[in-house]
């Protein structure tokens, strides 16, 4: 199958998932909004848990790629800092699966696949990478945690990498509070410049 229909089919479940809990959606309705036979979503995915960790695994790459564009679009290390923050809290807001993936907390409307490595015999690269282990909150705090301290390490941050990795661990955990519990005026970035007021980044 083309990437394009792949993505295709995954569009369909996640707007089907905006209208249904997950146990309502069907795979013949997710097809049909595709434009392709339930047969073929069935080769691509395996089955309905093979589409839900496909479908999960295409917004924990999203999240991610997007905490890349945010540590690259400032100048400076708390800017940038500052700029992944608020990423981290929007992508939350705006999508449920992330919300759930960097949270832990799988609402009964959501899929709630496993997060352990299942056992694949598909064809299809991407999902034999969907059927390998998907991150756990903790494993979102260190991978993003270890891509900030790469990305400032290089701009020359500045920081033994000890104090830098602490304060970017601090940033990532700080964000993710604001995910349970959304901050007043100001928002993330006012609490994380805040922050890092008297120990610059």
């Amino acid at each position: 199958m083309m990437p394009a229909a792949r993505e295709s089919l995954l569009d369909a479940a996640y707007a089907a998932l905006a209208r249904r809990p997950w146990a309502a959606v069907r795979m013949v309705d997710v097809a049909a909004a595709a434009g392709v036979s339930r047969q073929t979503l069935y080769n691509e995915f395996g089955s309905k848990e093979g589409l839900a960790r496909a479908l999960v695994r295409r917004e924990a790459d999203g999240y991610l790629a997007g905490v890349e564009r945010a540590l690259g679009s400032q100048a400076e290390p708390r800017e940038r800092l500052t700029a992944t923050a608020e990423w981290m809290a929007l992508a939350a807001r705006e999508n449920v699966l992330v919300r759930a993936m960097l949270t832990g907390c799988w609402s009964e409307r959501l899929p709630s696949p496993t997060l352990s490595a299942v056992p694949s015999s598909s064809a299809v690269p991407a999902q034999r990478r969907a059927d390998g282990p998907l991150p756990s909150p903790g494993d979102f705090v260190h991978i993003v945690r270890d891509r900030a301290v790469a990305v400032l390490s290089e701009a020359g941050a500045g920081k033994g990498n000890g104090e830098l990795a602490r304060s970017c661990e601090l940033v990532v955990r700080l964000a993710l509070s604001c995910v349970s519990a959304p901050p007043g005026e100001g928002g993330v970035a006012e609490l994380v410049r805040g922050a890092f007021y008297r120990q610059p980044v």
